[in-house]
């Protein structure tokens, strides 16, 4: 830890404290909504079991796979067809929120459902299947923001390095 030279130093210590905080938290909000974003993809294409409050994927209708047999896409694979909506998946980061989705105007639909199509849920498991990586990241980035990657001493109870 590092001496504080009076109040100037104090405050000069706790402004680039607050700058580097805000640097590893940002870093890892970044991180934190492109795994989120990737795993949206990789959901597509392939039936996804429940999970959390989201019910697992309905089988395609049997008009629905025969469509897409005549027209040669792959079958069983939900979502899928020419990968259009798999690639429109992003995300943008701003200060300290992160928002993770598609512009693709189907993604309702899909998300939701429709009174004709069962919900197909991506963004929502998606979220839940990161939930350790979100906790992890930004926990890890919060403390070596504060720490400024230094171990924490000993009496805290934590004396590994960050």
């Amino acid at each position: 830890m590092k001496e504080l030279e009076g109040f100037l130093g104090a405050a000069l210590q706790f402004a680039a404290l607050e700058v580097a905080l805000h640097k590893r938290l940002a870093d890892g909000l970044e991180d934190v909504a492109e795994s989120i974003a990737q795993t949206a993809k990789d959901e597509i294409g392939f039936y996804q079991p429940a999970v959390g409050p989201f019910q697992d994927w309905a089988p395609l209708a049997e008009s629905t796979e025969a469509d897409k047999a005549r027209k040669g896409f792959p079958l069983e694979a939900p979502l899928l067809r020419t990968g259009e909506f798999r690639d429109t998946w992003e995300h943008e980061i701003s200060g300290f929120e992160a928002v993770v989705g598609s512009k693709d105007k189907r993604a309702p639909w899909f998300e939701f459902g429709t009174v004709n199509m069962p919900p197909r849920p991506v963004l929502g498991p998606a979220v839940i299947h990161n939930e350790r990586t979100i906790r992890r990241v930004l926990g890890r980035a919060a403390v070596t923001g504060i720490t400024e990657g230094t171990a924490i001493h000993s009496v805290m109870g934590y004396d590994r390095q960050i």
